[in-house]
């Protein structure tokens, strides 16, 4: 391609609220008090981990990674759709864009490895009792978490990297609410079948590996449950990891209803909404799905509000 066609792009349009009009005000209350709770939620469990010496477990060290992810996660995107409320101009200019790439893809490539771990770690605890101080000692869940860090951050730099090896002729208008892979590659006028092949690689190996080894650990766990002769018993050890299952089903379930749509159904608006709920929701719920469902937790905010001295002794923590 000469000349023009060659025009370097400097900023992109987002259009992902282009339909909307009259709405904008009432969607950035929205999204500020969603963006507000997320981290609030997700700070105060990350805080409350660090003070309490309950709560000083490799599950719960697990759980304040995953509080930091969500943090970065939401703060990767919804920051940047707030301005552009405000300014009325939904742009970002190209460097911008591929740092919000960069970043959004490091938390969910991390993400996925921490919830695999997470389901390794309450295998360990259901399935390995007597063994689990060593296999998730203190020289293995650290590993374990920077192992998860890293995982994404490598995902992400061989994303960000083909990405600006892409031309784009001009043409800026993404069809999305943020700087994403695919949206990206439908606008760009170069070869992107590396690109392709990348990102169905990594559909692989950073999303379905992480998951395979999630369903495989929950077989083991619902397995050693069913082999537990009192319902007391099985009650507790599936409340264990109740909240990190949900957790599961919630992101993955959003993760593959954002990547893996088939192309023929694509509608600007359901985009728009699967890519909120994923990027944007989710990172809220988990902090709400662990305080709700976990009383340790409740009992570690009831003791920093004041009222640890008749909680943990009350039959509700029992």
């Amino acid at each position: 391609m000469e000349g023009g066609n060659q025009t370097p792009v400097a900023e992109f349009f987002f259009l992902g609220f282009s339909g909307v009009h009259k709405g904008q005000a009432f969607l950035f209350l929205l999204f500020l008090a969603i963006y507000l709770v997320t981290l609030v939620g997700n700070s105060v469990i990350f805080t409350l981990i660090q003070l309490d010496s309950r709560l000083h477990s490799p599950m719960y060290f697990f759980l304040s990674h995953l509080s930091s992810l969500d943090v970065c996660y939401s703060s990767v995107t919804v920051p940047k759709i707030l301005v552009n409320f405000l300014r009325q101009r939904p742009t970002i200019s190209y460097n911008q864009c591929m740092a919000q790439m960069f970043f959004l893809m490091t938390c969910a490539g991390s993400e996925c490895a921490l919830l695999a771990v997470m389901a390794y770690d309450r295998y360990a605890a259901i399935c390995e009792p007597l063994r689990y101080a060593h296999l998730m000692s203190r020289r293995v869940r650290i590993p374990l978490a920077t192992a998860s860090w890293i995982w994404g951050l490598l995902d992400s730099a061989i994303h960000t990297t083909l990405a600006t090896n892409l031309d784009f002729c001009g043409n800026n208008k993404i069809h999305h609410i943020f700087c994403d892979v695919p949206p990206l590659l439908k606008i760009a006028c170069s070869d992107t079948y590396v690109n392709e092949m990348a990102l169905h690689a990594a559909s692989v190996f950073v999303g379905l590996s992480p998951f395979l080894l999630v369903v495989v650990s929950y077989i083991f766990i619902l397995s050693a449950i069913l082999r537990i002769h009192s319902n007391t018993g099985r009650r507790k050890a599936f409340s264990t990891c109740a909240s990190h299952l949900i957790v599961v089903i919630i992101y993955f379930g959003m993760a593959n209803l954002n990547y893996n749509r088939p192309s023929a159904g694509y509608s600007l608006g359901i985009d728009t909404l699967i890519s909120t709920l994923y990027c944007i929701i989710t990172p809220m719920l988990n902090p709400l799905i662990y305080s709700f469902r976990n009383k340790e937790v409740k009992g570690a905010l009831w003791k920093v509000l004041g009222g640890q001295k008749n909680y943990y002794n009350s039959p509700n923590y029992q």
